[in-house]
């Protein structure tokens, strides 16, 4: 018998954020995503010392999931990024970095943490109130009728991981497949609320990229024998779609802590199976031209469906379910008894499809609100980068802080913004901003302190503005007089732009919320309670 150990007692630690150790963790992660972020952003690889899988990354979701954190107060802040990188796809970098730096100069106040909070909540919601704003100097509007702003967003994102090792060839071939797997999505004729369809990725490893394509409807991978096994179907009309989230396999079910009492001479194995067949009878008489199985199905079921000219397919998995269920309108069947004629979809057509070394079944929708974009890619590294990407009031009349609390809170929110911009900067150079706009605009680190500004720079960071034009400039972090940056150009300029970097402003304004609400939390924290056993 092992010997049994006493508990130990939980460890209480009081201000964890007073703790070196915390503040120099909380620092190095603060210098990893911040290497990494902007579109000159660094790579970073990770694995762990006893060998294994190496992961080549620029991206916050890649990185956060490879990296080992333990402090339960980087933990906090590591979940909140994953947490809001799964709900928009982007901007995980500028969350955590935000959030690092809110946290950073914050405790060099020495205010309560509950003044400090209120005072973030009140910034908060004047950033985001402006964000919202028609007069907003960071928002560009967007032109459905043209496709130039989203295809610069698209761009942007991809050109930001250079892990994805796409020429720049590649980057426009592929930019214009996600904007049209996107605008697949939307119904022809939808009236009032729109709700989008389903984009779905297939990938294809080892490939070029430039082979990467977007088909309406989705992709059913199987083996080439499989897909000689399957009778076409000439028919003018759609076909008839029977969907089964049941296995029709034939075996028994489970019958947990109960008994099954079997009279004598009764065979379950072909009882089962008669009850099968019938209901291949009823698929037959219901003229169904496709079954398609989440699951297993019994050979001598496909074999009586085949003999009717009904295609099988069986095995499509769990994740392709809710797609089809979208694209056939039919509602998935769990039994194997009588079928409601309300259960079943249609397809307008199907087919079979090779890409390299892939075969595919290739179910064709009557509207294409369903699509599957192939995303080819040279190596599983390149392709793991690649398939992640593709959305108030003062506070002084309530006479519950002073001035002074209320400057030095808006400083230190204010530097914590700014200090995000310069993590832009990854090569020595030096930022400036414009009078007017408000914009960004990096110099190289060898220029001149004192020089004629048009002629060094040429666009801004977004590359909306020219230094033609006529502006001044000034140093980020220097004293300058407050001004209200101008609403930037109208629709018909902004079209014109070519090559624009963008944000998506929806999951720029999440990102910006999570960073300051984590960082209130974390703040807050006063105990840390672990469990030694």
């Amino acid at each position: 018998m092992s010997r049994l150990e006493a508990k130990k007692p939980s460890l209480c630690k009081g201000e964890p954020l007073t703790s070196e150790t915390v503040r120099t963790t909380l620092s190095v992660l603060k210098r990893i995503v911040t290497s990494c972020y902007g579109p000159s952003g660094r790579l970073k690889q990770l694995h762990n010392g006893f060998g294994g899988y190496v992961c080549t990354t620029s991206q916050s979701s890649a990185l956060l999931s490879h990296l080992l954190v333990t402090h339960p107060i980087l933990k906090i802040l590591t979940t909140s990024v994953q947490n809001h990188v799964s709900s928009f796809s982007d901007c995980g970098l500028f969350t955590a970095i935000l959030c690092c730096n809110l946290i950073e100069n914050v405790q060099r106040l020495g205010l309560t943490p509950t003044t400090v909070i209120r005072l973030n909540k009140h910034l908060l919601s004047l950033c985001i109130s402006y964000l919202k704003s028609e007069t907003c100097g960071c928002r560009i509007p967007v032109d459905f009728s043209s496709t130039q702003i989203l295809l610069c967003l698209v761009r942007s994102i991809l050109t930001s991981k250079p892990a994805c090792m796409l020429t720049r060839k590649e980057t426009e071939h592929v930019s214009a497949l996600i904007l049209r797997a996107f605008l697949l999505t939307i119904p022809e004729n939808a009236e009032g609320h729109i709700i989008l369809g389903k984009s779905l990725i297939v990938p294809l490893k080892d490939q070029r990229v430039i082979d990467s394509t977007v088909l309406p409807g989705i992709l059913i991978e199987m083996s080439e024998v499989q897909l000689m096994r399957l009778l076409p179907i000439k028919k003018s009309t759609a076909l008839k779609v029977a969907l089964f989230c049941t296995t029709l396999s034939g075996d028994i079910s489970d019958t947990g802590e109960g008994t099954v009492v079997v009279s004598y001479g009764v065979s379950l194995e072909n009882a089962v199976l008669d009850q099968l067949l019938n209901l291949g009878r009823q698929l037959v008489s219901d003229h169904v031209d496709l079954v398609l199985c989440q699951k297993v199905i019994h050979p001598s079921l496909k074999q009586f469906l085949n003999m009717h000219r009904v295609i099988a397919v069986d095995r499509i998995g769990v994740t392709l379910m809710e797609p089809l269920t979208k694209m056939t309108g039919t509602q998935p069947i769990g039994s194997l008894g009588s079928i409601s004629p309300n259960s079943y979809g249609s397809v307008k057509d199907v087919c079979t499809a090779k890409f390299g070394s892939k075969h595919f079944f290739h179910l064709i929708p009557n509207e294409a609100t369903i699509c599957s974009l192939l995303l080819c890619n040279r190596n599983d590294t390149a392709w793991d980068e690649l398939k992640t990407h593709n959305d108030p009031k003062s506070i002084l009349k309530d006479d519950e802080c002073t001035q002074t609390e209320l400057q030095l809170i808006a400083e230190a929110f204010c530097s914590a913004l700014e200090s995000v911009v310069g993590s832009l900067e990854h090569d020595g150079g030096e930022i400036l901003t414009d009078m007017k706009y408000g914009h960004l605009w990096s110099v190289q680190a060898d220029s001149p302190c004192v020089a004629n500004w048009p002629d060094l720079l040429s666009h801004c960071g977004c590359g909306l503005y020219n230094s033609q034009e006529e502006l001044s400039w000034s140093f980020l972090r220097s004293t300058r007089h407050p001004f209200v940056p101008q609403t930037c150009l109208p629709l018909e300029a902004v079209g014109s732009a070519s090559n624009l970097t963008l944000d998506c402003l929806t999951a720029k304004l999440s990102g910006l919320q999570v960073a300051v609400e984590t960082a209130n939390l974390i703040l807050d924290l006063s105990y840390v309670i672990e469990d030694k056993n």
